[in-house]
């Protein structure tokens, strides 16, 4: 997935014209922080709230104000992994696509990376979850893959999970069946570490009967 794929044409960017006034009221509109302001086709850079702080009129044009946001886009050819590195990295709510004559084409919000990145891991799907703690020596996918196909189930996304100073690794399994008891057994089998399981629909069903166990003797 590129940029160009993500850009959202529902934000408009601003104009050196705009008003405080009307910065702060497209931000409440649209539940961001940061606006590009664009001259003609040409991003001047990023407008933040923080800039806005100590406006005391807010009939300001935002045109003579100093932005602390001046260069931060990406091109429209730039992979979506850089996009979330950039907005995690200077917690921005929305970042411009450029493209390499530099003209502005829109903006990505994190609101359309949420809903992208919902979509990547598969979220929307019905299906178990495995988390595994692996060597970084020792990961193979293939492997891993190799034993969920095994029984007959898919992975429908993975990620890994580093931690500083430690060759351990955990990775997050989303399958395409929810119940995964067999599965949980075979990774076992071969030595692998469960750190957790969800949406394990026998787990759940134990989960149901001890609470009916519960009742019944409650009622008593």
């Amino acid at each position: 997935m590129l940029a160009r794929e993500l850009i959202s044409d529902a934000i408009p960017p601003l104009r050196t014209s705009d008003t405080v006034e009307k910065v702060l009221d497209r931000m409440a509109e649209f539940r961001v922080n940061h606006l590009p302001i664009v001259n003609e086709s040409q991003i001047l850079g990023l407008i933040c709230e923080e800039d806005l702080i100590e406006v005391q009129d807010y009939q300001t044009e935002i045109g003579g104000l100093n932005l602390s946001l001046r260069n931060y886009s990406v091109f429209e050819d730039q992979h979506v992994y850089d996009l979330i590195r950039m907005i995690h990295e200077l917690r921005l709510t929305v970042i411009p696509v450029l493209d390499h004559q530099n003209n502005y084409l829109g903006l990505v919000s994190l609101g359309s990376l949420v809903e992208y990145f919902a979509t990547l891991t598969a979220t929307k799907e019905p299906g178990g979850i495995i988390v595994l703690e692996i060597s970084n020596r020792d990961n193979s996918l293939a492997h891993v893959a190799q034993i969920v196909e095994s029984e007959n189930a898919q992975i429908l996304s993975s990620y890994v999970k580093s931690y500083p100073d430690s060759t351990k690794l955990e990775l997050t399994l989303k399958l395409n069946r929810n119940e995964i008891s067999t599965i949980v057994a075979s990774f076992l089998r071969y030595d692998y570490i469960i750190k957790a399981t969800f949406n394990d629909l026998k787990a759940d069903e134990r989960t149901q009967d001890r609470y009916d166990q519960l009742m019944n003797y409650l009622d008593i």
